[in-house]
């Protein structure tokens, strides 16, 4: 098969455009295709296509992924452009009332976390200046751009432990920890961001410190959307990013939760394992989130593209029952999520880590209040 045919699942989000524009247009029930489309649509076609399990070869050359990268390139001018025209029709378009302006910005913002957000920790990883500039422009357009320097400075060098405040504490629900990592994660991406300067000398205000950058872009995020859509659209701007931010933090909140790295004393932690993040290789799923939920390869390997991230068999990574769009649902009622994922990190913990029967201490640091 040759790339190009290969690659074009993982175009699929592009058809998700054609539904926010059509949501602005007419209004009524067309509004919810989106966000209906999003999760719903897509949890069924999990169940239709099942699983992939295959592998792709991890040192298929550069050039031989340029059909799939093609996506993650096209798409921030693409959700650029859907946002200005929003910003600018929605506020003063006679056919939309109050609620309809709301529910299509919280449409748009489920569109810019789910997709734009995802692609942007895609192209952040990468060493192609381009590419990082996108990722900063789609993150400045949800006002979360420190989570550059959190994921990279912070996230993946101290996942599993105390000192990552994003990977989810076992038996903390989400509406407690989504506050907890709105307030911690900010500082943390600026301590490291200031460690960093402070090991060349340099201090926390020099010029290249990337809050300068990520405080200067989302400036203008907000003033194109003030110039755009006066007032009511700097409103439905922000219901916008905080939808994207809210859908960010629910992917964050499943892809650890519960795993820790043994502490092996002195501040030490064994090395990131596939095991240390939820693994799901649903098919379609993998499609939209361009295999963001091969998150175990990802954190073993972070500098694997996209395409030829790796699955792994449920002995050497936990399985997520689902994927990504129905667990999200899950998480947001935490009775339900825990019934469904407590007894799998007993599991896990039993299986990698059969030496350690007092689980407390590690509760304990992780999350004071479950103890």
């Amino acid at each position: 098969m040759s790339p190009l045919p290969a690659a074009l699942p993982f175009w699929m989000s592009l058809c998700l455009l054609p539904l926010a524009v059509l949501g602005m247009a007419q209004g009524g029930w067309t509004i919810a295709l989106l966000p209906i489309s999003t999760w719903g649509l897509f949890t069924v076609l999990d169940a239709i296509t099942g699983h992939n399990t295959a592998n792709p070869d991890p040192r298929t050359p550069e050039d031989a992924l340029t059909a799939y990268r093609l996506v993650t390139l096209i798409w921030p001018p693409l959700q650029f452009a859907l946002l200005a025209a929003m910003l600018w029709h929605v506020p003063q378009a006679p056919h939309l009332a109050t609620g309809e302006r709301i529910a299509l910005f919280f449409g748009m913002g489920v569109l810019s976390g789910t997709i734009g957000i995802n692609y942007s920790h895609e192209l952040m990883h990468q060493k192609s200046r381009l590419e990082r500039w996108l990722a900063d422009l789609l993150l400045a357009s949800v006002l979360y751009s420190h989570f550059r320097s959190e994921h990279l400075r912070v996230h993946h060098i101290h996942v599993g432990t105390p000192r990552d405040p994003v990977t989810a504490r076992y038996n903390e629900g989400f509406h407690r920890f989504f506050p907890r990592v709105l307030v911690q994660c900010p500082a943390s991406a600026w301590r490291a961001e200031v460690a960093m300067l402070a090991r060349k000398g340099l201090p926390a205000w020099h010029r290249s410190n990337p809050f300068w950058r990520y405080a200067g872009l989302q400036a203008a995020f907000l003033a194109l959307a003030l110039a755009l859509g006066g007032l009511p659209g700097l409103g439905l701007f922000l219901v916008q990013a905080f939808t994207a931010i809210w859908q960010l933090e629910l992917v964050n909140y499943i892809e650890h939760y519960g795993l820790t790295r043994r502490h092996l004393g002195g501040g030490r932690y064994e090395h990131v394992l596939p095991r240390h993040s939820w693994n799901a290789d649903h098919r379609a799923s993998n499609w939209l989130l361009i295999n963001l939920q091969r998150h175990s390869d990802h954190h073993y390997k972070p500098d694997r593209r996209f395409p030829v991230l790796q699955t792994y068999s449920k002995s050497d990574a936990p399985q997520l029952p689902f994927g990504y769009p129905l667990m999200t649902m899950i998480a947001m009622v935490p009775p339900l999520w825990k019934r469904v994922m407590n007894r799998r990190v007993k599991d896990w913990r039993r299986q990698h880590y059969p030496d350690i029967t007092d689980w407390h201490p590690y509760n304990k640091a992780l999350n004071p209040v479950a103890g």
